[in-house]
């Protein structure tokens, strides 16, 4: 009974490890791509600024609120089913 339930954390710790991981993957990404190309980037306009200032402005910091969401909505569920699991093995 123990050593299922040691199992359960392990793999509950080893999926939030690796979504942190892929999320800190992603939030570089997001942050030093546009600035490394920001004079390419640079040469595309919308509404009369250029790309590189809209994702500044806009893109990266939407980007890095829709990170922290859906981290918050991934281990809510990752928790509900590990309650679950601890309540059935009970």
């Amino acid at each position: 009974m123990r050593s299922a339930q040691a199992n359960s954390r392990t793999r509950y710790w080893r999926h939030n490890i690796l979504l942190i991981v892929g999320l800190l993957c992603a939030w570089w990404l997001v942050t030093f791509v546009p600035a490394y190309f920001a004079l390419e980037l640079s040469q595309y306009f919308i509404f009369g600024w250029p790309f590189s200032f809209w994702m500044a402005a806009f893109g990266a910091p939407l980007f890095f609120l829709l990170i922290v969401g859906f981290y918050a909505w991934w281990m809510a569920r990752q928790d509900q089913r590990a309650r679950r699991t601890v309540q059935e093995d009970d």
